[in-house]
Parts: structure tokens; sequence; C-alpha cells
């Protein structure tokens, strides 16, 4: 027999899943776990605010797929947790965050730094739960895992009273690590439990029923074999499926068909390919939002139709019919009427709907696919080509550029994180994605202060290789403290601040719906970006003067060890813009932004 304390079984199964490292910051109520973490092979970065560790633990878990962990304790602690668990949500990334909790026999009583964890975490996570003995941790732990991995993706939340740390609880031995562990011929794990999530069958319009996922995607061919404007629409969950991206750019090539995407979509192809067409909505390309309005067939993979990506809703793809791939069934049918609804893995179904197209019944639809899209799609590009002043300091003319030394100096292209507002958009429509998952940022929740902790993360994971993270003035400041994390592991990450002075994407917004009424957006007084970073020990290169572009980037991109970048901007207008109530193909044309008196 084995007899072990709840914060033992803790580390034992993070440990047999292979966590590597936890992020987080002690506190009284969860010191029994820190007690054995510190004898366990798990590295713990500590963090300067809770928030951050949850966000550096999306880093790795949207690189690699797998749950990451974050560690907080009871009341301020769990409560400085939840804005990274609910951006994990509505952004599906799979994450365990263990708080911890009073005392059983106090909660309830309002003691010291007690909250409701629970209770409060309920609505923003897949799965939230509080447990009452160690004996229920040999179950729980190992069902979070399956949980916030299977299905859509999503946090799970144990919060642990103090006492349940320490109880002791006796059982056969440590062999069951090994069940919950298993992968089956290809690899795929083996869940403890079968998960309804799995299911392959939705119902379509026609027939109101379920039918076999053979039989939906032959319904989808007759839809294709009718089409003349075909266009493939790819959210996050096609970029998070397994074997997705590469079936896409299989279909996208081979049918003709052009691809737009969900900010969250972007990398499920690479840019500059002939038929992508880049990101749609407020801030998307024209070009992908005068395709998609002028298709009229729509093949959505894992992607929500938000509100930020169609505009008005009737007039995003008016005269398509939508055949919706999503394996969150509840995200089929809600803004749109789906002709065929299929609720699986989105390479599940696009495995089956490539070989059901591929026959001489759709060649014909094929050729008028090519022949329309390779017609038009240029003279859509050609409407907005100039859109942007060709001025260096530009992010639309230096972005490009960085990554370009990036690959030059290192061979690849770099992850790359953003936080949120106008750099997070100009980075979304003009950095170059080359392969999938290179992109970590805030999208569904928008979370200002994602960027750093998401970078660190993220480089947590694939030393060796450097992470850029592009910010904003406004942006860095939310989590800025966590330089101090990055000084102190010593990552390759390089921070880029891009300081127009002001909350960009906000002022933006004033200037063009609120006839330059500014209100509560510019910075009268801001730090010296260098000079603090210099002063966590982080080489720090002020870009004022653009002749030294590529001699300062070439430092800043190489060797190892952080680097910070202060590139001081213009107040430029992130276009196109698309104001509420327009649809995407009317976006306003502002092309210089007012003075600011």
């Amino acid at each position: 027999m084995v007899t072990a304390t709840g914060a033992q079984i803790i580390i034992k199964i993070l440990e047999s899943k292979g966590i590597k490292t936890v992020f987080g910051i002690p506190g009284g109520m969860i010191l029994p776990l820190y007690d054995e973490l510190a004898k366990s092979t798990i590295q713990h970065v500590l963090v300067r605010q809770e928030q951050a560790g949850g966000f550096m633990a999306q880093g790795t878990a949207r690189i690699t797929g797998k749950a990451a962990v974050c560690l907080a304790t009871s009341g301020p602690g769990a409560m400085n947790l939840l804005t990274a668990i609910a951006d994990a949500r509505s952004d599906s990334v799979p994450l365990i965050a263990i708080t911890g909790q009073v005392d059983s026999a106090a909660v309830g009583t309002d003691a010291f730094q007690e909250t409701d964890t629970f209770g409060l975490s309920m609505p923003i996570c897949k799965h939230s739960t509080m447990v009452k003995s160690a004996k229920e941790l040999l179950d729980v732990l190992p069902k979070a895992f399956d949980i916030a991995e299977s299905g859509r993706p999503g946090p799970v939340l144990i919060d642990v009273p103090h006492d349940v740390f320490e109880d002791r609880c006796s059982f056969e031995n440590w062999d069951f690590l090994d069940s919950i562990n298993k992968t089956d011929s290809c690899g795929h794990l083996v869940k403890t439990e079968d998960k309804c999530e799995n299911a392959h069958y939705v119902h379509t319009p026609y027939t109101h029923k379920m039918q076999s996922l053979d039989s939906l995607c032959a319904v989808s061919s007759d839809l294709f074999a009718k089409s003349g404007r075909a266009v493939l629409f790819c959210g996050g969950g096609a970029v998070c499926s397994k074997g997705a991206p590469a079936l896409i750019q299989q279909f996208s090539q081979k049918f003709g068909v052009p691809v737009c995407t969900s900010l969250m979509g972007l990398t499920v192809e690479p840019s500059g390919t002939p038929l992508f067409c880049g990101m749609v909505g407020m801030h998307g390309s024209y070009t992908a939002n005068r395709v998609m309005y002028e298709s009229d067939l729509v093949i959505a993979v894992g992607v929500r139709f938000d509100d930020r990506a169609t505009g008005i809703a009737e007039k995003f793809c008016p005269n398509a019919k939508i055949i919706h791939i999503d394996i969150d069934a509840a995200e089929i049918n809600k803004i749109y009427q789906s002709s065929v609804a299929i609720s699986c893995d989105a390479a599940e179904a696009l495995a089956v709907l490539l070989k059901k197209i591929d026959s001489p019944e759709c060649r014909p639809a094929v050729e008028r696919n090519k022949e329309f899209w390779l017609k038009n799609i240029p003279l859509y590009a050609k409407e907005m080509e100039d859109i942007y002043p060709k001025d260096e300091k530009h992010p639309a003319q230096f972005l490009p550029r960085i990554e370009a030394l990036y690959r030059k100096l290192n061979g690849s292209s770099p992850y790359v994180t953003t936080d949120v507002g106008q750099h997070q958009m100009f980075v979304a429509q003009c950095f170059p994605f080359r392969f999938e998952r290179q992109f970590l940022t805030s999208g569904s929740l928008g979370t200002m202060g994602f960027g750093l902790p998401a970078a660190i993360g993220a480089a947590m994971q694939c030393r060796g290789s450097r992470v850029l993270c592009f910010s904003g003035d406004g942006s860095i400041l939310m989590n800025i403290q966590e330089l101090a994390t990055l000084a102190e592991q010593n990552l390759d990450v390089t921070v880029f601040v891009l300081d127009n002075e002001c909350l960009g994407m906000v002022r933006q917004q004033q200037e063009v719906l609120y006839k330059a009424n500014y209100s509560g957006v510019l910075y009268s007084k801001m730090p010296d970006f260098v000079a603090l970073a210099e002063s966590f020990g982080i080489k720090a290169f002020e870009l004022a003067d653009f002749s030294r572009f590529d001699e300062i980037m070439s430092e800043a991109l190489s060797g190892s060890g952080p680097r910070f970048v202060h590139i001081p901007l213009e107040k430029y207008n992130v276009l196109p813009f698309v104001a509420g109530g327009k649809p995407n193909i009317e976006p306003v044309r502002v092309k210089k932004c007012t003075k600011l008196k």
C-alpha cells in the first residue's frame, strides 16, 4: 500500500503527465503544495502577478496544444488568475489552474483570504471543481487533463482547501498513472472515460436527424458541385486540429478555393500563397471581406462567426450556403443556419470531404471556382493596395523587414506574440506567418497585458528559438513587471514596444466615430522605456533613427538572452476600419488621423 498527501498526489500526477514547468506565486493556503514542488523534477517559474502566470501557461499551451499548469493561492491570488482563465476559455486553450483555498472547516466563514473561487470560475471555465479529500485528487486531476485537452480545448480549475493538501489517503500503488497516460497506435491519448464531445454526427436542415460523417460529406460534395464561388473560412479550431492546416492547404490548391481566416485562424495557411486572402472583419483585409461577400458556398472550419469577423451578419456572406465544421456543436447554427452541420474534429471531416469532392461530378465546379477567383481576387486586392503610406517608419513597412532579417540571421521564422490594440492588428495584417501556431494573441477576450507573459511561456517551451513580442505603450504597462521574470529566466525573447503615446485603438475610434473628441486616451507622462528595461538587466535599444534599422535589429534578433526595442510611432490608423453598423465591404477610408490639439 502507498500512503500519500494531497500535495504529493498532485505532484506525482503532474510529473506523470509530462509537466516540466509550472507558473505561479506561493501563498499561505497553497504552501503544502510548494513544499512538495521543491522536492520534485518540475521547474517552478516565480511570476510577479498571477494573471501573468496564467498567460505564461497559455504561451506554452498554445504552442504545444497540450495543457499547461498555473498555480495561485486563495483569495486575491486566485482572483488575479481569473482573467487569464477567461481568456483561455474564450480562445480554446487547454489549461490546468490549481488554486489554494482556506481550510474546509473555514469555508463560508469569511476567513482571511477566502473567496468563492469555485463559484466565480464556473462561467469562465470549461470545468471547475473544489476537492474535498486527497483521495478525490486521484480521479479529479487526471480527468482535468482529459477535459482540458479533449473536444474543444479549454481551462479547468481545481480549488484545493489547505487541509486537503495535507490530508492523507492510502491506495494500492502508483500503477494507475501508467493507464491514464497510455496512447493508442496513432499516438492519441486513451481517455480514462469516453467523452460525449467525440461525436461525429449532427443533423442537417434537410433531414432533421443525425447522419454519419460520410453522408454529411456527401451532401457537402453535392453543394460544392453546384458552386462557382466557394471559399474556406477558417478559425482557431482549424489551427488547433492536428493535421487540419495541411488539409486546408491541399483543399485550397487542389480545388482553387481561396482561404479567409478569423484573427485566431491566422497561420492555418502561410502568408503570400496565391489563394490566401488574409483576415476578415473590422480590420481585416478588403480582399478577404470582399471574397466572403461574393461567395456562394462557405466551408467554415473551426470558426464561430463572431461579431468582429462578420460585422453586419446578414451582409457577411449574403448569398452563400454554409457547410459548418466545428468540434463544438454549440457553435453550429448559433449565428447562421448552416446547410450542412458537421460536429467533429476538423481534420477528420476535411479528410473525408476532400475525397468526396475529388470526383468527376465536382470537376466543373472546380474549374468555375478557379476561373472566378483567379480573375477577381487580384482586382479586390488592387482596390486598397496603397492604403498605407510607404513611410519606412510605418508598421506595415517595417514588420516584414523584421521577419525577413530574422530569417536571414536564424534560418527560420519566429514565434510571435502580441498584446491587444493597434499593434496587434498591424502584426495580424502585415507580419508574414509561415507555420501553424506561429501567432499567439488574445483574440476573443482581447486582453491587454497578454503579450509579454505569453512570450515568456512560449520561450520556456521552445528554448533555442527566439520569440518576438509586439506590444504598445499602453499594453506593455499592464504586465511590465514580468520583465523581471524574463530577465530571471534569461529567455530568448525580444520585446518591441510600438509607442504612439496613447491608447491607439480607442483614439482611432474616437477620431472616426466621435469627431476627434479625444477623452481619456492620451498619455502625458510615460516612463523612459529603454532605461526601464535596462533597470531589469535587459539589453535595450531605441529605434528612433531608421537609418540604424539593420544594425539595431541585428543585435535585437540574434544572440542569447532577452532584448527590448522601443519604437516611437506617429499616430497612424489601422486600415481598413469598418465602423459598427456597416458591412465589411464598406470600410471607412481614413488615411491620416486628425491632428491632436
